[in-house]
């Protein structure tokens, strides 16, 4: 029986297999090490940093709906210099790649963040985040339009000599557009989907049922939404595309890649089950090694070029 290669590039970033952690949903590492050690994935996509401590957005900020779940967070996290500080260090006794998802209320909040966390060695590569549904500047302000996306990749660009990710909104008219424009900006790769924009109302008290008002939908689903928009963008970039959006299984998980893209992140599924991560990475293996697959690469997009 064949032993697959599992290993991925995303954009310069070497990934020992296509299995990432979503952002947000595995703090800075530390919260899953009584499960898995993150030297079983491909790479450790550490929670969404800004300039400054946020507090995020007042409770309730979870509800869980059918097949899925609403979460207004509103990217709580200490700020850039306490992570540089007292997170980042901790991480190097990680063999993966560490990505640091970055965001803010200005173009000038990227620049500053992705300027400083440049000058850490543990930092593989950025996650720029232009999708958040949960903040009331910045985020998804900046990924609803091209122009406007496009303009913070390139101001990122001129301060990084990381591996950017440009993190894409669905809330969008077009995703293919949006992908292209971050591309020419000088996008490395692109991870899509975020969270769609969603809410929910409690019939007893008749208020809705987050703080916020709305909140980021996650889980099954919205991932045949995810998968429509990886089919559609990865056959119109040259760069990598991060498939996420609903991943429960190894299954969930080869559906992306046949879509397109090159690797996958998990987010939601680890609330469900804690070893989902090195659950789906040991999926994928196996079903490679029964299907006679060499190479993990030569199963991404197969399902349009063999259309």
């Amino acid at each position: 029986m064949i032993k697959p290669d599992m290993s991925v590039d995303i954009g310069g970033i070497r990934m020992q297999n296509p299995v990432m952690t979503a952002s947000g949903t595995f703090g800075f590492g530390e919260v899953y090490e009584d499960f898995f050690s993150a030297d079983e994935l491909g790479a450790l996509v550490v929670k969404g940093v800004t300039p400054e401590a946020r507090i995020g957005n007042p409770p309730s900020r979870l509800v869980e709906t059918p097949a899925g779940l609403l979460n207004a967070i509103g990217l709580e996290n200490p700020g850039v210099e306490a992570v540089l500080k007292d997170y980042l260090p901790h991480l190097k006794g990680y063999s993966v790649p560490v990505i640091v998802n970055i965001a803010g209320n200005t173009i000038e909040d990227y620049c500053l963040v992705a300027e400083r966390l440049s000058s850490s060695e543990v930092v593989k590569g950025l996650e720029i985040n232009i999708s958040c549904p949960n903040v009331k500047a910045g985020g998804m302000a900046f990924g609803s339009h091209p122009d406007m996306a496009a303009q913070v990749v390139r101001a990122v660009r001129k301060n990084t000599k990381l591996p950017l990710i440009v993190k894409l909104s669905p809330n969008v008219t077009s995703i293919v557009e949006m992908a292209l424009a971050v591309e020419e900006a000088g996008a490395d790769a692109i991870s899509l989907i975020n969270t769609l924009l969603g809410m929910a109302i409690d019939i007893e008290t008749r208020r809705p049922r987050l703080a916020n008002i709305v909140g980021g939908l996650s889980g099954p689903a919205v991932k045949p939404v995810a998968v429509r928009m990886v089919w559609q963008v990865a056959q119109h970039v040259k760069i990598p595309v991060i498939g996420l959006g609903g991943i429960i299984t190894a299954e969930d998980a080869l559906e992306f890649i046949m879509a397109g893209a090159t690797a996958v992140a998990i987010g939601t599924g680890q609330f469900l089950n804690p070893r989902c991560c090195p659950d789906v990475v040991k999926g994928i293996f196996e079903y490679c090694q029964n299907n006679n697959i060499k190479r993990i690469g030569d199963l991404t997009g197969i399902a349009w070029k063999e259309a």
